[in-house]
């Protein structure tokens, strides 16, 4: 079985691991210069400090996956890619609707299963970028529960 738990710090290594797994295993239109920036980019800023953190984990305190909610968006949502398919992602999306009044999200246009995904969930295209937060050329849809 998974639990939800909130994140302790010095588990932040395992989170970047558990995100780069992650966007490898699903965002296969990512240039490998474009992970490595991004991966910068999450260290730099230290974006999981800014976000409210949840993480699931297995009966073995292990990190599965984990999301990062900001006020009423979903700004991060990462599964190992060995814990997909398992209800993981559907149990974290559940706490940050249920719990979190989470209603928006945004997810990259090319990243079709994510937004099969949320659209499962209710969650429906209001807008389009033609660039991402970075200015990079992948296109971000941006989604509200509706």
């Amino acid at each position: 079985m998974y639990k939800l738990d909130p994140l302790q710090q010095t588990e932040y290594a395992v989170l970047l691991e558990i995100w780069e797994a992650s966007i490898k295993a699903t965002h296969h239109f990512l240039k490998e210069e474009d992970i490595e920036f991004f991966k910068k980019t999450v260290c730099e800023k230290k974006i999981f400090e800014l976000v409210n953190l949840t993480v699931a984990r297995a009966d073995t305190n292990k990190i599965l996956g984990f999301t990062g909610v900001s006020e009423d968006s979903l700004e991060m949502i990462f599964l190992h890619p060995g814990a997909r398919g398992k209800g993981i992602g559907k149990m974290l999306l559940k706490h940050a609707i249920d719990d979190l009044k989470m209603t928006k999200v945004d997810v990259n246009e090319q990243n079709m299963e994510a937004l099969e995904f949320y659209k499962h969930f209710r969650f429906k295209v209001i807008s389009r970028s033609a660039l991402d937060g970075t200015g990079k050329p992948y296109p971000i849809l941006h989604m509200q529960l509706l």
